[in-house]
């Protein structure tokens, strides 16, 4: 089973996407995305699930998602989002599960990148949050940038009952060719046995030109680094349009992977997110 682990959608019509309006975004990203548009890229691929990532930090975003994967065939785990730091975070992804559509709810994101602290992820407040989340039986998803990713490694060390996914590689510096100091982070958040990546994003650190052969040397670290049954595919679509087509995400993917095992290339391409998202074939 093919698995896309990382997609967003949003209706313009239902709420603005006001970071889609930023120059540079606008032209393709500041438009509706629906299942209608992304089935056919999916069906094309070979795509059989998928997990829908929160894009914005609405608490409305997380229950219409859910709604949405009641409804979707191809829609086998949603990433919401909540506010971490409230009090009764564990009342509210009870009320999350519970919700209609709730039995989709496999993970919680906060976009870290956005944070200025560096340390966001290890204050005492977000730490009980995270704790939460371990356990409500789901993943949290680090979307972090490289200086972040040291506070990543001690919150990972330190919830051993909290399993998490980095998003995009920690988006990696491709347009300066640079591997230090996030290859060392990387290797040592790896070392770490409660901690998946997701093999997306890459296109968009990369130039708009980017070549396989910029994206490589980054995909052979954390494939190094976390083994294949630990680092899913993910599309990050409608993004990588910014500087790729849905099925040049694939393409480039099915490449860089090619000199893997059959059993290794599926642990990549689906395996390794049906076992983290509690995907299963036909449900």
């Amino acid at each position: 089973m093919r698995v896309d682990a990382h997609h967003h959608m949003w209706d313009l019509a239902v709420r603005d996407q006001p970071w889609t309006a930023d120059p540079g975004l606008a032209e393709t990203l500041h438009r509706t995305f629906t299942l209608d548009d992304l089935k056919p890229l999916t069906e094309a691929a070979g795509i059989e699930a998928s997990v829908l990532v929160q894009t914005i930090t609405v608490a409305e975003e997380t229950p219409e998602f859910l709604a949405l994967a009641e409804a979707s065939p191809l829609v086998r785990a949603v990433t919401g989002w909540t506010d971490l730091t409230e009090p009764s975070i564990a009342d509210t992804l009870q009320s999350l599960k519970e919700s209609p559509g709730g039995r989709w709810l496999r993970g919680i994101r906060h976009q870290v990148q956005g944070e200025p602290d560096p340390e966001w992820l290890i204050r005492d407040d977000v730490l009980r949050g995270l704790t939460a989340v371990g356990e409500a039986g789901l993943v949290y998803e680090l979307l972090t940038l490289p200086n972040q990713l040291p506070a990543a490694i001690k919150a990972v060390a330190g919830l051993p009952g909290t399993n998490f996914v980095l998003d995009h590689c920690s988006k990696p510096p491709i347009t300066t060719g640079e591997l230090e100091p996030w290859a060392m982070r990387m290797r040592a958040l790896a070392s770490l046995p409660n901690v998946t990546c997701k093999l997306s994003g890459l296109v968009t650190e990369a130039d708009k030109d980017w070549t396989v052969e910029d994206l490589r040397p980054y995909t052979e670290i954390v494939l190094e680094a976390f083994g294949p049954d630990r680092v899913m595919f993910g599309s990050d679509w409608p993004v990588c349009l910014l500087h790729a087509t849905y099925a040049q995400v694939v393409e480039v993917t099915e490449e860089l992977t090619e000199g893997l095992s059959e059993a290794e290339r599926d642990a990549v391409l689906g395996g390794a997110a049906a076992r983290v998202y509690g995907i299963t074939p036909g449900l």
